[in-house]
């Protein structure tokens, strides 16, 4: 079997240059109320929002490591910086995000992204599940006291982006449905609310500049801390989102770039006059559903959101908001793991338990941080009482000794089930003088299980036993050796056939 190759520059590129660009429109449309109202979040002008998501998408389609990912400003950094943001302006913002994104490239050099690798199928799903119904209560303010054209304009939207790709996918539906709408309620006069009335859209390109704050050991005290759950929250973000493209494309992507440009891209944007960012789930699924497969989707993206905002602003603030909030539903019932409700009942109680922990945290708190955490906690409480479980000791009385055969794993979890299950010889009535513990069954993984075992050998030999261990592996002997507090008498090792005696 050969090795699969990896995409070349141009492949990733120029391989699919007309959905590419046309998806990179829609998401740009889709970005911008996002955008202006993650900085009202933050308590800043829609212009730092705008910016931020012009140069983080521009700029992580050079450096990312997720082909097809989009990444812009977003609410979980927004979030986090309120405080920040109220207390000492703006450019204190900038200058946090310049350190997050030092952080963050630093976490890529650390490998940090490998501690992915802990996060289970079960929470991915639950994370995916949130943020879809996190989209859609988003879109609710949008839909309560407004009148009949709204709705009736978000169906026609939801109907167009669904019924046109039955006879053409030559353009994307999402963006067609924009444009059909946008005339739709320009040349008929349709009263509905609009892009502009979310904020003042910016009119000019954004300047090059580092952040007006004072380089003192103060200013660093000031926004470490925000500094570092924003590196957190953005990467955690990030991969995740990687994970599921990777899974949406079925490719690969390389998630220790993926963290240095993520760390790079908030730097740059930063320098504009941006917030910080990461990826965008939402809107990497419209991406990825318009067609947008290759790193030329998310520059299109960014440059043509550049566009819209410096030369076409006036018909940008006039898309209706219904148009959007269709794209954004369509983004919602796309991104939600139908085929999870099913699994309720068909995968274990342990994981399904995880997947609800992880969605009901993330939409009570709107945390992912948090949700992630949870579900990872309960993953690995659960993980640890199944191989807890798989665990066996035998006594087999022979007519000189006794002989314990331990079968599994032993380590902080089992420890207490291998004290129990060997308890002093002396008390079966037909006790023996000698005990041999066979192990060549069993694995000791730490320092717990290296305790236990002396508390056991300890314990047969103050009640009068002569003890032998016989089996143990090499790497549990190494254990032994280290931080064993017993002698250990007649140890022996599992790489010769192992001779039990009578």
């Amino acid at each position: 079997m050969g090795v699969p190759q990896r995409p070349t520059f141009m492949t990733e590129w120029f391989g699919n240059i007309r959905g590419d660009v046309l998806a990179g429109m829609v998401v740009a449309l889709a970005l911008i109320p996002e955008a202006i109202g993650f900085s009202l979040i933050a308590g800043v002008d829609p212009s730092v929002g705008l910016y931020a998501s012009v140069a983080i998408a521009m700029v992580i389609a050079f450096t990312g490591g997720r082909p097809g990912m989009i990444s812009a400003a977003t609410a979980a950094v927004a979030v986090v910086v309120v405080p920040l943001v109220r207390e000492y302006g703006v450019d204190y913002l900038f200058a946090a995000t310049v350190l997050m994104g030092l952080i963050q490239g630093v976490a890529a050099l650390l490998r940090l992204d490998l501690l992915m690798q802990f996060v289970s199928r079960s929470v991915i799903t639950g994370f995916v599940n949130a943020l879809a119904i996190l989209i859609f209560i988003a879109q609710i303010p949008q839909l309560t006291n407004v009148g009949w054209e709204t709705y009736a304009m978000v169906l026609a939207g939801l109907a167009i982006i669904y019924g046109l790709p039955r006879l053409t996918k030559i353009i994307p539906s999402p963006l067609v449905a924009i444009l059909l709408l946008t005339a739709l309620a320009v040349g008929m006069g349709i009263q509905v609310n609009t892009v502009g009335q979310m904020g003042q859209l910016p009119d000019g390109l954004p300047t090059f500049g580092l952040p007006d704050v004072p380089l003192t050991w103060e200013t660093l005290q000031i926004i470490l801390p925000y500094s570092l759950t924003m590196a957190a929250v953005g990467l955690l973000e990030s991969l995740l989102t990687a994970q599921i493209v990777d899974d949406l494309t079925h490719t690969e992507s390389n998630k220790k770039r993926e963290s240095a440009g993520q760390g790079v891209a908030n730097i740059v944007a930063a320098m504009f006059g941006g917030m910080g960012g990461c990826a965008m789930i939402g809107q990497s699924v419209i991406n990825v559903a318009s067609g947008g497969r290759g790193r030329l989707s998310s520059f299109a993206a960014g440059a043509f959101l550049l566009i819209l905002l410096t030369v076409l602003g006036d018909w940008v603030g006039r898309v209706p908001m219904p148009a959007l909030v269709a794209v954004m539903i369509m983004v919602s019932i796309g991104t939600f793991s139908w085929s999870s409700i099913a699994n309720l009942r068909r995968h274990p109680p342990t994981s399904s338990l995880v997947m609800l922990a992880t969605v009901i945290v993330v939409v009570f708190t709107h945390d992912l941080a948090l949700g992630v955490l949870v579900g990872v906690l309960l993953s690995g409480i659960f993980f640890a009482n199944k191989v807890r479980q798989m665990f066996e000791v035998e006594r087999v009385r022979r007519p000189h000794s006794a002989v314990y055969t331990v079968k599994g794993q032993i380590f902080f979890a089992s420890v207490d089930r291998l004290l129990q299950a060997m308890g002093p010889e002396s008390l079966y009535e037909d006790a023996a003088h000698h005990v041999v513990i066979d192990v060549s069954k069993a694995h000791f993984w730490d320092i717990s299980a290296i305790g236990a075992l002396d508390k056991v050998v300890d314990r047969m030999r103050r009640n009068g036993r002569h003890v032998r261990i016989v089996g143990m592996n090499t790497a549990s002997a190494d254990l032994v050796d280290r931080f064993a507090l017993e002698d250990r008498l007649g140890l022996e090792t599992g790489l010769a056939p192992i001779k039990l005696p009578d």
